[in-house]
């Protein structure tokens, strides 16, 4: 039996409360399955934190930058944590 192959979904995010929770339902609605999210919060203020966090899928892996940084920065630090 073939396995599809991981698919591995990046998303940025500076104080995007305002769309966040819709944009993971979004995700989580996709019929392809074999795949993570990699979800990098880049300093936010706001809720983004908690409302990524408040999802237990197993797929959502969670980073949280150590200072802030540009998004071609942050893009390439969450392409690190790829599996």
């Amino acid at each position: 039996m073939n396995q599809k192959p991981l698919i591995s979904v990046i998303m940025n995010c500076f104080n995007g409360q305002d769309y966040l929770d819709e944009a993971l339902k979004s995700i989580l609605n996709q019929t392809y399955e074999n795949w993570e999210l990699i979800f990098w919060d880049n300093k936010s203020e706001d809720e983004s934190g908690k409302i990524f966090k408040s999802y237990t899928d197993k797929r959502f892996r969670y980073f949280y930058s150590e200072k802030y940084t540009s998004l071609y920065e942050a893009r390439n630090l969450a392409i690190e944590k790829m599996i």
